[in-house]
């Protein structure tokens, strides 16, 4: 019989699962532990299909700040993370950015944008007396 233990994440409680390997489950796993409903969806989840939201930074230009901060529009497969940071870190963007405004459209075909978590003005270069 295969047992993962883990710490559920998804809300507050921080449940410690057992993830067990069940054939006549419905999801092919029995969860232990959760206190909530989320927590047994999270734990087969986790188990078969980790994923991520990815937050980091791109390159940026014509701004006050040299980062501009990015985050995925939802969660990607733990591992894609790599990929997806090799194509992150060849962007370079021009202010002005609108904070939600797509950088990467549907990253690696995962159907999960890339956007920009912080607007972004142009250096204006003011010279103050």
């Amino acid at each position: 019989m295969e047992v993962k233990d883990m710490v559920c994440i998804v809300c507050p409680l921080g449940c410690k699962l057992k993830v067990i390997k069940d054939d006549t489950s419905q999801t092919g796993y029995t969860v232990e532990g959760n206190r909530c409903f989320r927590g047994a969806d999270y734990g087969v989840k986790e188990l078969t299909n980790p994923t991520r939201v990815l937050t980091t930074t791109v390159i940026m230009s014509d701004a006050p700040v040299k980062r501009l901060p990015v985050r995925t529009s939802g969660a990607i497969p733990k591992h894609l993370i790599r990929q997806a940071m090799d194509i992150i870190n060849k962007v370079e963007v021009k202010a002005p950015i609108q904070v939600g405004q797509i950088i990467i459209k549907n990253i690696l075909d995962t159907g999960v944008d890339v956007v920009a978590s912080k607007s972004m003005y142009q250096n204006t270069n003011m010279k103050i007396n």
